[in-house]
């Protein structure tokens, strides 16, 4: 008997903090205090376009963020998707992109970008965004800092 599994994609609420700053912690994407006011507006301000997005399977095991990009026309820029390293490898990253994709492509939006480090660390993280089918569209040179480049990635949302 196929039974219909609820979506494990939602919204972040309030409560989930205390484990998205246990993700941030564990994929070592910033220092996970800087949560609590980049997330504040999305709590408390009732314009705020922003959308952040937890994968809460088992727990939740994953958050994503992404926003307008200022001043563009319909260009949205993913600010971060970070999975938890023992859920990994499972395709929630992957399900988290496509979720937003559709989300955006749905209100007729035209564009989403992804920036990262041009870092050796994060070589997987670029590979991950080229296998969601995003192109490299540039790079910054030292961008973050010396010998650390800035890297965006870019994807169509509509045919």
């Amino acid at each position: 008997m196929n039974q219909h599994r609820p979506n494990p994609i939602r919204p972040v609420a309030p409560d989930d903090i205390p484990a998205l700053k246990r993700i941030i912690d564990a994929t070592d994407m910033f220092p996970p205090e800087m949560l609590d006011d980049m997330i504040a507006g999305f709590f408390n301000d009732e314009g705020n376009d922003e959308i952040w997005l937890t994968h809460d399977k088992n727990g939740v095991e994953a958050v994503a963020f992404c926003r307008p990009e200022e001043m563009t026309d319909r260009t949205w820029n993913l600010l971060l998707i970070a999975v938890h390293p023992e859920c990994q490898g499972e395709g929630i990253g992957a399900a988290l992109m496509r979720h937003i994709e559709d989300d955006l492509a749905t209100r007729g939006q035209r564009i989403l970008i992804v920036e990262t480090s041009g870092t050796d660390a994060l070589a997987r993280t670029r590979e991950f965004y080229r296998l969601c089918q995003y192109d490299q569209e540039s790079r910054i040179r030292d961008f973050y800092a010396d010998g650390d480049d800035k890297i965006t990635f870019w994807k169509a949302l509509q045919g």
